[in-house]
């Protein structure tokens, strides 16, 4: 029988395995995206996940094939992680209070660049460190109603109440004997001269007729005694030695504007015989205007504007054309590594080991089994890829849910529940009785 030669390995350890504990010195070069690199915590924080690792998946037992490299970046994919959930949480809460608010530019990690406008000026709030600094994902938002507010600029610029239209004022002489006007050739033919608010602002747009009317007449105001009804009038009765029309009463407010709101009623309906038709911006005043009829006629009118286009005249209006528009938008930048407590540290802590299980399963998935002398050794690559999967989305839904009761819809909903179960309380305590 041949004689076996005795085996000489140049070594009995695993080329790559995972070391009991990392170093601090070594995180920022393992780290693929660098985004907490320059944050001292989060190197500490990397550094002790190895250890934690390390024990957690039997390190002192067997071997682990995964370097203090792959920790570093599943910690920091983790943080990430962390940042990425939370993020969409608050921006349920906040969207609709930043709609058209100021939106920054962000660098391929996700962080406002450097020079940006928001990002100098949340800069100028707290003198930290950059990621310590006062960024939008780490701020209360005050409530404002901004989106409700927004939809009714909208109901009030249509109804002709304010809104973020400007109205334009445009009048023409009426041609005795002619019934049909063309508006829209009245006020584009005046727009092309300078002398107008609206010069060169028409063109080819086709204007929004808000209003056509013609100038009455000014209702009379003496209608009550000696003082016409202004402030005061007399009683109309007499007492004692004085005569009538020598004791007065106030008249309230509201009843002057209601007199004169009737007068001006009266004459617009009872003295007034036009009225009009406006079919595509061609009017057709009834009936035909003659001599002795109303001369001038005016016409209130906007020029429709694209609300995403930028034009000086409306600069300074809040349409939120250039702001915050969707959760894309939020200038949240990644959360500061020290603003996450020690509730998030653990979550961050529970997803890495997790990460670092998967590519443990990946690594060891490669060789399903390995010939040994006289045998083989079948590795658990498939169950700890698949355990990891199921771990990664527990986490996720636990985080989830957690902040999902946290809303601040959520919030307020609890403290009214909170309030009510407090005057039932209270309904049942005995009233003292005062005796001071």
């Amino acid at each position: 029988m041949a004689t076996r030669p005795p085996l000489t390995p140049q070594s009995t350890e695993s080329a790559t395995i995972l070391p009991a504990s990392g170093s601090s010195t070594n995180v920022a070069s393992a780290c693929p995206l660098g985004v907490y690199s320059d944050s001292d915590d989060f190197l500490n924080g990397a550094a002790a996940q190895v250890s934690y690792v390390y024990k957690k998946l039997g390190g002192d037992i067997l071997d682990l094939e995964i370097t203090e490299g792959n920790v570093y970046a599943a910690y920091e994919e983790a943080v990430l992680e962390y940042s990425y959930i939370v993020n969409v949480h608050q921006s349920k809460n906040v969207l609709s209070n930043v709609l058209g608010n100021m939106t920054g530019t962000f660098d391929h990690k996700g962080e406002l660049r450097s020079g940006d406008p928001l990002s100098s000026s949340l800069e100028a709030e707290e003198d930290v460190n950059r990621h310590g600094g006062a960024g939008v994902s780490s701020k209360y938002m005050k409530f404002k109603f901004e989106y409700a507010k927004n939809v009714g600029k909208g109901f009030s610029n249509d109804s002709n109440m304010g809104g973020y239209d400007t109205v334009y004022s445009a009048s023409f002489q009426a041609t005795s004997s002619v019934q049909d006007y063309d508006l829209q050739a009245i006020i584009a033919s005046q727009s092309l001269n300078d002398a107008f608010p609206y010069y060169n602002k028409v063109g080819t747009n086709k204007v929004l007729i808000r209003k056509v009317y013609y100038k009455t007449n000014h209702a009379a105001w003496r209608f009550y005694g000696y003082y016409g009804g202004l402030n005061t009038v007399g009683n109309l009765q007499s007492y004692g030695q004085f005569a009538d029309d020598s004791q007065f009463q106030i008249v309230p407010v509201w009843q002057n504007k209601q007199q004169a709101h009737a007068f001006e009623d009266a004459l617009y309906t009872r003295n007034s015989h036009y009225s009009y038709e406006l079919k595509n911006n061609k009017l057709r005043i009834f009936p035909t205007p003659v001599r002795t009829g109303p001369s001038n006629y005016w016409v209130e009118f906007v020029v429709p504007r694209d609300k995403n286009a930028w034009d000086k005249e409306h600069a300074d209006t809040d349409d939120g054309s250039n702001g915050v528009n969707n959760m894309n938008t939020i200038p949240f930048g990644n959360i500061p590594f020290i603003r996450i407590n020690s509730i998030g540290k653990q979550w961050i802590r529970r997803f890495s080991l997790s990460l670092c299980k998967e590519t443990l399963g990946l690594v060891r998935g490669k060789f399903a089994t390995i010939p040994i002398p006289g045998e083989s050794v079948t590795l658990n690559g498939s169950d700890l890829v698949a355990q990891a999967k199921d771990e990664q989305e527990k986490l996720r839904e636990e985080l989830k849910t957690v902040l999902d009761e946290m809303t601040y819809e959520k919030l307020v909903a609890q403290d009214a529940s909170i309030a009510e179960s407090v005057g039932k309380v209270q309904e049942k305590m005995p009233l003292g009785v005062y005796t001071g």
